[in-house]
């Protein structure tokens, strides 16, 4: 019984363990957002936006720390219904997000990047609908432990997100070329909406893996 006893409770650290994962991918979201409101108040990246995107950096960091106490944790025969490759394949598929709003920021830090107002609407579309996507990224996770009936649902409504990102994407980079700009900073402004596009179609093929994992649990 005491075997038992242990395994199960390292089961449950490695639950814990992956829950603060998620909530500090969702810090790391959150300070994505923030930074961007700056931006798009000020007209320019700022010092409140570089303090943001250090936060953001922080985050991910920290989510990275996290993800290698899970792996540890897993490795010294703690039990769960996945197998510990799928778990941690999934892990690594969501450390992707953070990675993907760091960079997203690093491109405006370095580069100083001016982003025309009239792109601002549809930018911001995009990124409330992308980490709406993350958000159900999240969400599918908690129901892959806890509520599998709600899978289906949730991906469903992820893949309309991607579709409609996709639509933005397409609408951006139309009104762009169609500017008065010139083509080197339309290229710049491209290259960062095509960062911006990739993080719902992470999410779609994070979705993807999460619905199969569920399908291997019950087979």
């Amino acid at each position: 019984m005491a075997i038992f006893s242990f395994l199960f409770r390292k089961q449950k650290m490695v639950e814990d363990l992956i829950y603060t994962y998620l909530d500090n991918i969702g810090l790391a979201e959150a300070n994505f957002l923030k930074a961007f409101d700056i931006y798009f108040d000020k007209g320019r990246r700022s010092r409140k936006f570089d303090l943001l995107t250090a936060e953001t950096h922080k985050a991910e960091s920290r989510s990275d720390d996290i993800r290698v106490e899970i792996e540890t944790l897993m490795y010294a025969k703690v039990l769960i219904p996945e197998s510990r490759e799928d778990i941690l394949e999934l892990l690594e598929a969501i450390d992707m997000i953070p990675n993907c709003c760091q960079r997203i920021l690093y491109v405006i830090q370095t580069q100083n990047l001016v982003v025309p107002p009239f792109l601002y609407p549809d930018i911001k579309e995009l990124i409330k609908i992308s980490l709406e996507s993350c958000h159900l990224v999240r969400q599918e996770v908690d129901a892959l432990f806890r509520e599998p009936e709600l899978l289906q649902k949730l991906s469903i409504a992820i893949d309309i997100n991607e579709s409609a990102c996709d639509q933005l994407e397409r609408r951006l980079i139309t009104q762009l070329f169609n500017s008065e700009l010139d083509t080197y900073q339309k290229i710049l402004i491209k290259e960062l909406i095509l960062e911006m596009g990739d993080i719902t179609d992470r999410t779609n093929r994070i979705s993807r893996r999460i619905n199969i994992m569920s399908i291997k649990r019950r087979v």
